[in-house]
């Protein structure tokens, strides 16, 4: 696998406060990695700044080689797609025009034919194939984040010629889905990397982290706490120390991938009377 992403000593004060201090990490093509920690740790402002939404003021961000701040919005489009934490749009789009948003960003040139099997592709990828002529601005919180993530895959599958090396920023996109709709987000994300794009999430549910991710990222107080695959992360003592809760952390069967659970609450609560 190549490194498409790099950021070496990356950080970013606003007024007086450092939002993210000297984070430095590597995102290969085909690798899935999801950034945990908690409120206020830095993982959005750290997504901003790897999109190139924000500018650091010290470190350097290269993607593909090319340095962050040097690429132009058109490349930037073919590279990378993001989906932010909520997208709000003030005009009443279908459903189906937010998702060509993505394709007529990059993919202008690719036959009408294509774009249309790009879209229904993108449609299914998030279970929205029945929403399709739906007004957007009508849609619950969760089936906006799911047309969000068909749009982020339109956009990288018609870039896809383009640019061989792609990444897709996923930040917090199943913060308002069912269990059911954010592991098929999440294992749509995987058919991506499968097919050889990079994807980063930010995500809080740690379990869900410990699933799907090759390897986690921690995020406290702005600076990358730790770095590694789920198992070399998510322990006991990680989440003590960053989270602040004391959770068993287990794998089962040894060797397996780690759970979290809050075994310790729950057997508080039974000493209480609780039920």
């Amino acid at each position: 696998m190549s490194v498409i992403l790099e950021a070496t000593g990356v950080g970013i004060t606003v007024g007086k406060r450092r939002l993210v201090d000297g984070v430095s990490l590597t995102l290969s093509s085909g690798e899935l990695m999801v950034v945990v920690g908690p409120n206020g740790a830095g993982k959005t402002t750290l997504m901003k700044l790897l999109t190139g939404e924000l500018a650091p003021t010290e470190g350097e961000i290269r993607l593909d080689r090319d340095r962050l701040g040097d690429l132009p919005a058109w490349r930037l489009a073919g590279k990378r797609a993001v989906m932010a934490q909520a997208t709000r749009l003030a005009f009443p789009f279908t459903v189906v025009e937010v998702v060509r948003i993505g394709i007529d960003s990059v993919g202008r040139s690719l036959p009408r034919a294509e774009r249309e099997r790009l879209i229904a592709e993108a449609l299914r990828s998030a279970d929205i194939e029945d929403l399709a002529a739906r007004n957007y601005q009508t849609l619950s919180g969760g089936e906006q984040q799911r047309v969000q993530f068909a749009r982020t895959f339109a956009q990288l599958k018609a870039g896809r010629r383009g640019a061989a090396n792609q990444v897709m920023f996923l930040d917090e996109p199943v913060a308002s889905l069912d269990l059911a709709h954010q592991i098929a987000l999440m294992e749509a994300a995987v058919g991506l990397v499968d097919d050889g794009v990079a994807v980063i999430a930010v995500l809080h549910d740690l379990n869900l982290a410990a699933t799907f991710a090759d390897r986690i990222l921690v995020m406290h107080r702005g600076r990358a706490h730790a770095v590694g695959k789920p198992a070399e992360v998510i322990t006991r003592d990680l989440v003590a120390t960053i989270f602040g809760v004391d959770l068993v952390s287990d794998a089962v069967p040894p060797g397996a991938l780690p759970v979290v659970l809050p075994q310790n609450y729950a057997r508080s609560r039974a000493t209480r009377g609780g039920s």
